[in-house]
């Protein structure tokens, strides 16, 4: 499929500011990455820890917390996982779903989708 990365923003919960970040598109993963940095600058509290299973298989854990994204002219509050700082901020796909976006692997771009409920 290969890989493509968007611009996305990201707020704190004043949502008084909000901070541009190119996010690598990444179904396989779980949840949206961003860097702790990024995070804490923005007042994004820690909710907790949670494991998370890598490529290799081998099970970390990563501090949690909810965070204000701008994708596409719409807003969502979504799950974010703090990455080590200066990581490569990743879009995942509850995120996506959150959106109701999913992927164009051709034309390596996101496009809207209609909710189930089925």
């Amino acid at each position: 499929m290969g890989t493509f990365s968007i611009p996305l923003q990201v707020s704190g919960p004043s949502r008084a500011r909000f901070v541009k970040v190119e996010a690598l598109v990444d179904t396989g993963a779980s949840h949206t990455l961003l860097p702790r940095d990024v995070l804490v600058e923005l007042g994004i509290a820690v909710m907790e820890r949670v494991p998370f299973q890598l490529a290799d298989e081998r099970t970390v854990e990563y501090e949690v917390g909810e965070a204000r994204l701008r994708l596409d002219g719409r807003e969502r509050t979504t799950l974010v996982i703090f990455g080590p700082p200066g990581a490569m901020p990743l879009l995942g796909a509850t995120t996506l779903e959150l959106f109701n976006m999913a992927v164009d692997p051709v034309r390596r771009r996101l496009v809207p989708v209609a909710g189930l409920l089925k």
